[in-house]
């Protein structure tokens, strides 16, 4: 039930979050399987001197604690604002940043954020001028909660993500981006499954006019008719090439001639860093290969290293959604902190996605 796919959802990346809070951001991967061990199964503390440091196994990343900013006003309104999201903003979290990376709850502050502070903060300006020009993810991993809360939606969730990506991140193919990928997130909450099917369907939406993408071909990207090039509906984004991403991912995954074994090296074939465009094929690779196994796929996830906390909250949300929280393994709530408040919270949030 949607509920359940929508709960799976938010606890999936929740919980990548915090796998990834004592492991990240290793590039040297030797280094990383001596701090970690061999295979990292578990929530850990950060060692002295990396990143996080200071934090306990299990706690958030200030990615999390923005995602679940988002979801408790979500709640408190029963549908997005984001003048209430803003505001959230302006006096919980931006009091407590300087600028600076190691600053701030959570144990570090993505580009994105320190960019809207600064804006925000010491130039004064507006929340329609604060976004920079980070390539990275942390727009698509707040906006998790708006793809489930509009599941049924394709349309207002294209909308909503959209104008929510684009508070902190100014790029339009990053918006693209992290829109395509909600779009997907929120076709899995409603019971599709991420497959060569999938993505098809959501082009028909494009050339129906129900998603803000261009698109001059017809199905199966044939070339248009004489004239139909010219009377193509010019949408928000450039193209819908961003929507084809996890196609393709989901044909490799699938396919016998292409074996990416042990499958956390999918994060060595699309890149170890934090760039959407790295980030988003592996994500997609992972849950395509393992969509009816969330420990797998989440722990394949995080044990490819580099930006292994995006990686692993994005993969956790497709996955998560695919399965359902009850398929959640138990151990990855009972040792999240505020692991079952979390999930009563998602649980809700999936109570407003059934009563679209």
């Amino acid at each position: 039930m949607i509920q359940q796919r929508a709960a799976g959802a938010i606890m999936g990346a929740l919980i990548g979050d915090a796998l990834g809070l004592g492991c990240h951001w290793y590039y040297d991967l030797d280094e990383m399987r001596r701090d970690c061990g061999a295979w990292v199964d578990g929530y850990l503390s950060p060692r002295p001197g990396r990143y996080h440091e200071g934090m306990r196994a299990g706690e958030p990343s200030q990615s999390a604690i923005l995602l679940r900013m988002l979801l408790h006003s979500v709640l408190a309104h029963g549908e997005y604002s984001e003048a209430d999201f803003t505001r959230r903003l302006d006096e919980d979290l931006f009091p407590q940043l300087d600028g600076t990376p190691f600053c701030g709850p959570g144990g570090y502050t993505n580009q994105s954020i320190r960019e809207a502070w600064r804006r925000r903060v010491r130039e004064g300006r507006s929340w329609q001028d604060c976004a920079g020009h980070a390539d990275t993810t942390e727009g698509a991993e707040r906006a998790i909660v708006l793809a489930a809360l509009h599941a049924r939606r394709p349309r207002r969730v294209a909308e909503a993500v959209s104008s929510h990506v684009a508070l902190t991140q100014g790029d339009e193919a990053i918006i693209a981006m992290s829109t395509a990928y909600n779009i997907v997130l929120s076709q899995l909450i409603a019971g599709q499954r991420l497959g060569p099917d999938l993505v098809p369907a959501l082009l028909g939406l494009v050339h129906d006019g129900e998603l803000p993408f261009h698109a001059v071909t017809r199905q199966n990207l044939q070339p248009p008719r004489p004239g139909e090039g010219e009377a193509a509906r010019a949408g928000t984004f450039a193209s819908p090439d961003a929507l084809l991403l996890p196609h393709y991912a989901a044909i490799a995954a699938r396919d016998p001639g292409i074996r990416i074994e042990p499958a956390w090296k999918a994060a060595l074939v699309y890149g170890l860093p934090c760039a959407i465009y790295q980030q988003l094929p592996a994500a997609y690779y992972l849950a395509s290969r393992f969509a009816d196994d969330y420990e797998s796929a989440i722990l394949h996830a995080i044990n490819g290293g580099g930006q292994n906390m995006s990686r692993a909250m994005l993969t956790g949300a497709l996955v998560g959604a695919q399965v359902g929280l009850d398929a959640i393994p138990r151990r990855f709530i009972d040792g999240l902190m505020d692991g079952e408040r979390l999930c009563e919270e998602a649980l809700a949030l999936g109570a407003l996605a059934g009563r679209e």
